[in-house]
């Protein structure tokens, strides 16, 4: 039989039926073709093979008036769970995996995506999703969740009548957009017409127990909801590295590594306190890629939780119930609570409990709470008014310890069973005392050479060099920054990669801040790294950041972008990613010849095909 079929834009062909005497009228056929046109071969042969079993009933059933509405029942694919995860720094993705597992133990058909992975138009088809979603810097999707972010705005989202669905959202309260990412997400699905099955939950950084009780309850009602699916759950593998594989260690259960070098790497004279941090993983099976982060389980100054529990009138030996265990409050706050940096739930349920007038006309303002939380630790919030609490009250206002994530400043084709860090120490002064950052300080201050510390590799796929190594790359890195990129070309040198490398590098001073100077000065002259551009901003009198050096070059930058070059920026999200996001958007303006609006379109289009990369925080 020969067909004149074309293949559709959707890459499907039309169905064109055998010309064969058919027992349906016309009315039915066109009902008929109409209701399958939409299916996948592996649909269509279900149905196929679901009528066949109808038609070898006792009972013959008649089609007679088939309507498209029964048809469409017939063909329904068995209901499933389908996970996606929009993760910028891997805790979605974290989350996103337990909650395939967890399904999977209970006997649920579950499919995991990353969100770059998944169609939009396909919500269409499925009966239950759970959508995990970080946000990213001020309120922005992460980069691998932009293009689904996009589409369910647009026009081309399909209805979703049909679809149940549920959100967890994982944020920082300290930020104004909290959450609003996964908020999106919820807001989108139900205009589209999706109906939730559980309430959206908002989680903030301790999200393990939130997160995990969500998990539960919302499988159990996914579960009753499939409970006449009886096939067996398939996954489907996404393509993670193989430390995921090989090492039984990660965040849950992180590996006792041992601190092997911590040398200081800013001057004498200089006004920060960066280290050079290098932990030896051999035993561990731990892997890792340039881009990729390591986390860090640190403790507490045992000094400080005697402050703050003499600041609210307790000696330490008091005993308190954490997860099933009865424990000092001392040694609670050492090992298992946040107790440097304050945050906006901290302030409020202070201000409630000790009626600090201060703080309760504070919490009534979000944006001036939020910066007062950025700007203030507990010790120093527990200073606004003398409160006595008992342990159990402390406890309560605290949050949980999270770990804290480094970019990682190796590469293992250089350092083998090493990974190096490049850690600046967060100290300000209060007052008359001084105030330190907790994971900063316990590696360069309170952590011995030759002692251990609990790491695990935190994987970022979002930044990823080009996986072809003739692809030009440009580096935007000023401070601990350029953590990544050393690791960049480190990776590339030993690749032998033809790509050319160009650098942009700040600090404070040349002769104070300039961080791994000599290893640039090395790559240049082997000629891994073509070009190096920094920016000293105090020295000179008008300061000069790496914004400036990008304007300086942007022919040369616009030359480079026509040539496929990746950019990838690495550091402050608060000043630094944003003037350097403006400045490549003049950058396209002004050598690209484009209006305002779409040279911000190309910027964009960089970001979805991966091209234009960010570690911000």
């Amino acid at each position: 039989m020969s067909s004149n079929n074309k293949v559709s834009p959707s890459g499907q062909i039309p169905i064109e039926l055998p010309s064969i005497v058919s027992p349906l009228n016309d009315q039915q056929l066109n009902t008929l073709q109409q209701s399958v046109s939409d299916l996948s071969p592996s649909q269509l042969a279900w149905v196929s093979g679901y009528f066949w079993g109808l038609s070898q009933t006792q009972s013959p059933v008649s089609v007679k008036g088939l309507s498209s509405t029964q048809v469409a029942l017939a063909a329904q694919p068995a209901g499933k769970l389908t996970i996606i995860f929009a993760s910028q720094t891997g805790n979605a993705k974290g989350v996103a995996e337990a909650l395939e597992k967890e399904a999977t133990a209970l006997g649920i058909t579950a499919e995991l995506y990353d969100a770059s992975d998944y169609k939009g138009k396909q919500l269409a088809k499925e009966t239950h999703v759970i959508i995990v979603a970080s946000t990213n810097g001020e309120g922005e999707a992460p980069d691998n969740a932009i293009e689904l972010h996009e589409f369910l705005q647009s026009k081309k989202a399909p209805k979703l009548p049909n679809l149940h669905y549920g959100v967890i959202a994982l944020g920082d309260s300290s930020y104004e957009f909290f959450c609003q990412t996964g908020k999106d997400f919820d807001s989108y699905l139900s205009k589209l017409g999706a109906t939730p099955f559980i309430e959206r939950i908002d989680c903030d950084v301790d999200y393990g127990t939130d997160a995990k009780n969500w998990r539960q309850q919302a499988l159990d009602l996914v579960k009753q909801d499939l409970a006449s699916a009886s096939n067996e759950a398939q996954v489907v593998q996404l393509p993670l590295s193989q430390a995921a594989v090989s090492s039984p260690y990660n965040k849950s259960h992180p590996f006792p590594a041992t601190l092997v070098t911590n040398q200081k790497i800013t001057g004498r004279d200089s006004g920060k306190d960066v280290r050079h941090i290098e932990i030896d993983l051999a035993g561990s099976g731990l892997s890792y890629q340039p881009g990729d982060a390591l986390g860090v389980w640190y403790e507490n100054s045992s000094d400080l939780a005697n402050a703050i529990l003499s600041q609210v009138g307790l000696s330490g030996v008091e005993s308190i119930e954490l997860d099933g265990e009865s424990l000092s409050v001392h040694s609670a706050l050492v090992r298992h609570f946040e107790i440097t940096a304050a945050n906006p739930q901290f302030v409020t349920k202070f201000a409630q409990a000790s009626g600090s007038q201060k703080l309760l006309e504070l919490i009534d303002d979000k944006d001036k709470l939020r910066h007062y939380a950025n700007q203030t630790q507990i010790i120093d919030v527990l200073g606004e008014k003398k409160t006595q609490l008992s342990a159990q009250e402390l406890v309560g206002l605290l949050r949980r310890l999270t770990p804290r994530l480094y970019s990682i400043a190796s590469s293992q084709a250089e350092v083998e069973q090493e990974v190096h860090l490049t850690v600046g120490v967060v100290e300000y002064q209060h007052e008359d005392e001084q105030r330190f950052g907790g994971a900063s300080s316990f590696l360069c201050h309170r952590l011995d050479e030759g002692a251990q510390v609990k790491v695990f590799v935190e994987h970022n796929n979002s930044f990823k060099l080009p996986a072809d190594d003739t692809t030009p790359i440009i580096m935007i890195g000023p401070g601990t920054g350029v953590a990544p990129f050393r690791s960049f070309l480190q990776e590339r040198e030993a690749r032998e990669a033809q790509g050319k490398n160009w650098l942009f590098f700040g600090d404070r001073t040349f002769t104070q801040d300039f961080l791994y100077q000599v290893e640039w000065q090395k790559y240049l002259k082997s000629g891994v790294l073509n070009y190096l551009d920094v920016a000293f901003s105090r020295d000179q009198g008008e300061k000069v950041y790496v914004q400036h050096r990008i304007l300086e070059k942007g022919e040369e930058v616009w030359r480079w972008l026509e040539q496929g070059a990746y950019i990838y920026v690495c550091g402050d999200a608060t000043r630094m990613a944003k003037d350097v996001h403006q400045a490549l958007i003049h950058v396209v303006e002004q050598y690209g010849h484009r209006s305002h609006n779409d040279a911000e379109e190309f910027i964009n289009q960089l970001r979805k095909e991966k091209r234009y990369q960010r570690d911000v925080y």
